[in-house]
């Protein structure tokens, strides 16, 4: 497999700029993840590293060779998209084996190259069907065995499960899994679910109108993100941010007095230079940092909505005409739409984010 290096790269349309100075480096055999909300420029970048979409500026490596302008179908990659794009009137079979016949590959090179594919999607008793046969996985499973006879250095998927239900998703998801460590691939994937990327990927690259917010592992990202966009993406449900203002309590510590919520102080242990105080703040409280009885900060809220989902239970609740609050609930059975709660969490684990969304804490 190879490594992907994109240093300093443009992309505009007239005089728009939809890709604006990314500068990333993919290792060899990483699973990597673009994500981010629709129209933040992923496709776009992905579409520029296999070569269908030209380079404003900057360069695109693969191996440490610039391919800028080298041919698509001459840079070693393969790229699965969101629709199949299978030729209806061809076997599973012929589907698969078609780029190498029209690359003139041998007939019996072809023939082992789609069987090893076959046998690793588990797809040989649907060789001889046509993809009208098939279902939504089986077809996708065939675009994904199209890419692997080509043995490239490099797989881009685009938003490849878009398309699937949402236990076919899961379903697709363990199986590009298992085929990430079993060909040990570099691969480039594209997703706008958090949920994805954080199961699939070794590193996420978060976007937002065409510049990276954030690089790093699945967890590192939720547990450390470097600001408010960050926080609020990763993590499902999303996190709390309840805004607030720096106060002084004393022995040169500081506690936030939230806005929505009368007589709530929050206890803040900061290190480092410490805002002042009147400083405005927004505290970063996921739902499942709430719980019954510990932590000293607490809030007062009605429940507006309890979503129960089986396993687990979260309400939807608010202060006042103040914004909604979620939380994780150890018992989400027994409430119900208009109970008053109590909302427990420590302060420790909340976040401290400032006026434009820069984390401090």
């Amino acid at each position: 497999m190879s490594n992907v290096t994109l240093r300093d790269v443009y992309k505009s349309f007239g005089t728009t700029d939809v890709i604006k100075g990314v500068t990333l480096e993919i290792k060899s055999g990483e699973f990597v993840v673009f994500v981010g909300p629709s129209g933040c420029g992923k496709s776009t970048l992905l579409r520029m590293t296999a070569g269908l979409e030209t380079i404003s500026s900057g360069t695109v490596d693969i191996d440490g060779v610039c391919v800028n302008d080298v041919d698509p179908s001459k840079r070693g990659i393969a790229m699965v998209f969101q629709s199949y794009a299978l030729y209806p009137h061809m076997t599973v079979r012929e589907n698969m084996g078609f780029a190498l016949r029209f690359a003139g590959t041998p007939k019996a090179e072809i023939t082992r190259r789609v069987a090893d594919a076959a046998r690793i999607l588990e797809l040989e008793p649907l060789l001889e069907r046509k993809p009208g046969q098939l279902s939504g996985g089986q077809r996708q499973r065939v675009a994904i065995g199209r890419a692997i006879v080509r043995d490239p250095k490099v797989f881009l998927f685009d938003e490849p499960l878009s398309n699937l239900d949402a236990e076919l998703r899961v379903n697709m998801r363990v199986e590009i899994a298992r085929l990430h460590k079993r060909l040990g691939a570099t691969i480039v994937y594209v997703t706008h679910d958090q949920v994805e990327a954080m199961t699939l990927a070794d590193k996420i690259v978060i976007l937002r109108s065409g510049q990276v917010e954030q690089i790093g592992a699945p967890l590192d990202l939720y547990d450390n993100p470097a600001n408010m966009f960050v926080a609020g993406f990763i993590g499902s449900p999303k996190m709390n941010f309840l805004k607030g203002i720096i106060t002084d309590a004393g022995e040169g510590r500081r506690s936030v007095r939230l806005s929505d919520f009368e007589q709530a102080e929050v206890p803040l242990s900061l290190h480092g230079a410490t805002p002042a105080p009147g400083t405005e703040v927004t505290l970063g409280v996921r739902p499942e940092h709430f719980s019954g009885e510990a932590g000293s900060a607490n809030l007062h809220l009605v429940i507006d909505m309890v979503e129960h989902l089986g396993g687990e239970s979260f309400a939807y609740a608010r202060h006042g005409q103040g914004h909604p609050v979620i939380i994780k609930m150890r018992d989400g059975r027994s409430h119900r739409s208009g109970d008053k709660i109590e909302a427990r969490f420590d302060p420790t684990q909340a976040l401290v984010f400032d006026q434009a969304g820069q984390r401090i804490h």
